[in-house]
């Protein structure tokens, strides 16, 4: 209690030299306006830890209200404290060891959800819905998936021992896995999409990103004979800034601005421009991208678009404009503060303007007319701010059906991969293999064995509005309709797994030739079925409309939200 008692009140002392110190640090108009702020936060502070009738924990006061007061400014603007630092170490500074594999919760024990290829999971021999037991002797059902997580991390070169439990053998075994610094492919698949059409995957913006894209493309001119390409950026969350204009400098000549990054202070204000020859100036690209293409993506996307250099089809991105710079703090913890916004080659910023108006994954929102500002692309196309980059062509997947998201979520098709893995040791190859009737009919009857539940959207909304409709004492009036419509609406699984049955078949192919043929295989397989890949490929393969598209008479009303069919008239 003493050493509590001591720690408290040097907190008062402390806050109190910060505050000096951060009143020498601000101008000068606003010296009033802090000074009264900070002694405001001060006294109230102290006042609470002297009189609150419990007791307090100032540190984590002191933190909870640092979140609070970032959580206003930005989602990317956060304070990190000493003991998150390893963490954030590992991130910064590429020493970051692993056994390369995904897990997840099933059931008591976490599991291994994917093992990346030749990396150490892999070469041990562990395969996806393996059960981790122990690591290192310790129970892993003790632990959140997020410390299992943090248990299997550690510096490169050091050693660990998983106690596995395979499903189907009903055998455990232990396994000694040797940590390697973790850098996964930023271009895991490349290949033919069409007959002198070329497709390159690219999943994040690492050092290696523009060279990777580089060889990818040579081989496909040379190997293949491509005429146009399709450079596929959907899901990429981005990386490192520096790579946008090294991977845009292969498409656009020598000495083209690529994006720009402007804040208050002065200093970490920059240009980047492209500074090699370019690889090939003339191709015709379309890039596919999605809601969650973010930060670097975003700026190779945008900058292409406002070049005239390629046609971007899919949905509005993620709209991550925001420069993070760390500064270090006392007693070893950082502010990793935003300092400036991307600003691509049009003059529009790539982030989105209203920070609390996010769609459920985080990505823009709506933006009411009155925020968007009109821009102009090298040849004159009309474009247009508010967040993210608007494609030329929209394209919208399709819906999932609630049972799908219920058997990925409840991991019905996960466990059936895994019991299907035991049973055929091989499959044909990731692009000829398919979900036959016999192996449907299969997945039906283990998925009926499952404890497996869902609701679907409309019986949600239903039982939303009978609560309605009781709040209002209409209910006694139309309860035989509301009967009637809860019998139609109920599910029936086995009939819904027949209904869906050709988007279950894909989710399904996916996890399975995952397990054979890792993530690549995964993307081949997937490709057979991409509907935006597709459109891509009919774009390409009409020359006349490619320009088209690209040309000053071209205006994307999409853009300001008006119909597809206006901008899109195949």
């Amino acid at each position: 209690m003493m050493k509590k008692n001591i720690k408290k009140s040097f907190i008062p002392i402390a806050i109190t030299v910060v505050v000096v110190i951060l009143f020498l640090g601000f101008k000068k108009g606003d010296d009033f306006k802090i000074a009264k702020s900070l002694d405001i936060y001060y006294s109230l502070f102290r006042d609470i830890n002297v009189y609150y009738v419990d007791e307090t924990d100032p540190e984590e006061m002191v933190e909870n209200s640092i979140e609070a007061m970032l959580k206003k400014l930005d989602p990317y603007t956060v304070y990190i404290p000493e003991e998150d630092m390893d963490d954030f170490t590992f991130m910064t500074t590429g020493q970051y060891g692993g056994i390369g594999a995904l897990i997840r919760n099933n059931g008591e024990y976490p599991i291994i959800a994917q093992p990346y290829k030749g990396f150490p999971a892999d070469k041990a021999g562990l395969k996806a819905g393996d059960v981790i037991l122990e690591i290192d002797g310790k129970p892993t059902n003790e632990y959140k998936l997020e410390e299992v997580s943090e248990r299997l991390k550690g510096i490169p070169q050091t050693k660990l021992k998983l106690l596995i439990e395979r499903p189907y053998e009903n055998i455990k075994i232990e396994k000694e896995l040797v940590r390697e610094e973790i850098q996964i492919k930023s271009v895991p698949y490349y290949g033919l999409a069409d007959d002198n059409i070329g497709y390159i995957r690219v999943t994040k913006f690492t050092s290696d990103v523009s060279s990777d894209v580089k060889n990818a493309l040579r081989e496909l001119k040379t190997e293949h004979q491509i005429t146009s390409l399709i450079l596929d950026l959907r899901g990429n969350p981005g990386g490192l800034l520096v790579e946008a204009p090294k991977l845009c400098n292969l498409f656009v000549e020598k000495g083209e601005e690529i994006v720009s990054t402007k804040g208050k202070v002065q200093k970490w204000n920059q240009t980047l421009k492209t500074k090699e020859t370019a690889y090939d100036t003339e191709i015709p690209i379309v890039v596919l991208v999605s809601r969650g293409s973010a930060s670097a993506s975003e700026i190779v996307a945008g900058a292409l678009q406002d070049l005239d250099r390629a046609v971007i089809l899919g949905q509005r991105t993620f709209g991550k404009g925001l420069v993070q710079t760390t500064i270090p703090l006392n007693y070893n913890s950082q502010l990793k503060v935003t300092t400036a916004k991307y600003y691509i080659p049009s003059g529009r910023c790539v982030q989105a303007l209203d920070y609390s108006n996010r769609n459920d994954d985080g990505s823009v929102g709506y933006i009411p007319d009155s925020l968007i500002t009109e821009f102009q692309t090298k040849n004159g196309r009309k474009v247009y701010d508010g967040g993210g980059i608007i494609p030329d062509i929209k394209f919208e997947p399709e819906e999932v059906s609630q049972i799908s998201v219920s058997l990925i979520t409840q991991n019905v098709i996960f466990n059936y991969a895994t019991k299907f893995v035991f049973e055929n040791l091989t499959i044909l190859s990731a692009k000829e293999f398919d979900i036959t009737d016999n192996i449907y009919n299969d997945f039906i009857d283990f998925t009926l064995q499952q404890d497996f539940n869902y609701e679907t959207r409309s019986e949600k909304e239903l039982k939303e509005l009978e609560k309605l409709v009781k709040r209002e004492k209409y209910y006694e009036r139309a309860k035989d309709e509301f009967e009637k419509l809860k019998e139609k609406l109920s599910n029936d699984k086995e009939k819904d797994l027949n209904s869906f049955k050709s988007e279950i078949v894909q989710f399904l192919r996916d996890e399975i030739v995952g397990r054979y043929y890792y993530e690549e295989g995964q993307i081949k397989t997937n490709l057979k079925d991409d509907m935006q890949l597709h459109k891509a490929i009919e774009i390409l393969n009409n020359q006349v409309r490619y320009n088209s598209i690209l040309s000053p008479g071209f205006e994307n009303k999409e853009q300001l939200g008006m119909k597809m069919s206006m901008i899109d008239p195949s």
